[in-house]
């Protein structure tokens, strides 16, 4: 167990920022700004920017064949939560690299470490990001960030009982509870993971009995919170008048309580939109496990036909590759 967990340090950690490697910008500038109501700016012919506070940087996304994640920045609250954090990894033999000035200014932050994380996903630190107080141009009234982050990320793992423990290790993460439900023909174990007063910054997903991984994306889906419960109706209709596939409708999830949907990115993956989940009350907080992952709604608005036909052959293919942990 780390020096993070022994001293039972907590709320130290935030989702920070997301770089997301695309060829598709047009599109994405299009969902981002007029879709979901996020400030948006090319930073180049090669970079966007989207954002949703007074940080710099919340979304970039640079221009390449991935369609996917690449990396996603997490916020420490102080230069020792930083130290600490190094001296594990280190201790892990995990290989670490400081970013070149360059790389930090494009990412809104004054300086960040990055290193290879689950499923060879790229994980970066940093204590300071760059503020500015340069008017936000956007459809949304606002979203929530600050102490509970920018959001959450959802991933499947072939490894979970070790990707759970990496980011409980790391970013003193804790479980918030669990749910177990079958979904598109197999039944899925859910874990939740909070760092700070938000539910859960990371959710980790995987098969039961056999561990497959059937997405094409190293992240499910990313999630926002919106301020205003218009906005997440309104983001909703946009979506659907400017022609974004919804893999989710409108629906209420058990544990955390938010009213949210899901859209099918220009990527790929998924973008949750969500509204007023629960915070975390450390004092009174109890793990429970759910047997759904909907109380209602969130049904599919597109054909699951295809989709799963996919998700069955890439499942039967990730059991010849392996899945990267750091340790």
């Amino acid at each position: 167990m780390s020096e993070i967990d022994q001293k039972n340090l907590f709320n130290f950690s935030r989702l920070g920022y997301a770089i997301i490697e695309s060829n598709r910008l047009d599109e994405w500038i299009a969902f981002g700004r007029d879709a979901i109501g996020m400030h948006a700016e090319y930073l180049s012919r090669d970079a966007l920017s989207f954002r949703m506070d007074s940080h710099t940087r919340r979304i970039l996304i640079q221009k390449g064949k991935l369609e996917d994640f690449s990396a996603l920045g997490f916020q420490l609250i102080g230069e020792e939560y930083l130290d600490k954090i190094l001296e594990i990894l280190k201790k892990r033999k995990v290989e670490i690299r400081k970013g070149t000035e360059a790389e930090a200014v494009l990412r809104g932050v004054k300086s960040f470490w990055g290193f290879s994380g689950p499923k060879g996903l790229r994980i970066e630190i940093f204590t300071d990001p760059i503020l500015t107080d340069t008017p936000l141009s956007m459809l949304s009234k606002g979203f929530v960030t600050g102490q509970f982050g920018m959001g959450h990320v959802a991933m499947v793992s072939k490894r979970p009982e070790k990707t759970i423990e990496f980011w409980k290790e790391i970013f003193g993460a804790r479980i918030s509870d669990s749910i177990r439900q079958k979904l598109s023909g197999m039944t899925v174990d859910i874990t939740f993971l909070r760092m700070n007063p938000r539910h859960h910054s990371v959710a980790v997903a995987s098969t039961t009995g056999l561990h497959l991984d059937p997405l094409p994306t190293r992240v499910q889906h990313l999630n926002i919170e919106v301020k205003n419960l218009e906005d997440m109706t309104e983001a909703y209709l946009r979506c659907r008048k400017l022609g974004f596939e919804i893999a989710h409708g409108i629906g209420q999830h058990p544990n955390d309580l938010e009213l949210s949907f899901y859209a099918i990115t220009p990527s790929g993956f998924e973008l949750e939109v969500g509204w007023n989940p629960i915070p975390v009350s450390e004092t009174d907080w109890k793990e429970m496990k759910y047997k759904q992952i909907s109380s209602w709604g969130h049904q599919p608005e597109i054909s699951t036909v295809l989709p799963r036909v996919n998700e069955f052959r890439r499942g039967i293919a990730s059991l010849f590759r392996s899945e990267y942990i750091p340790f």
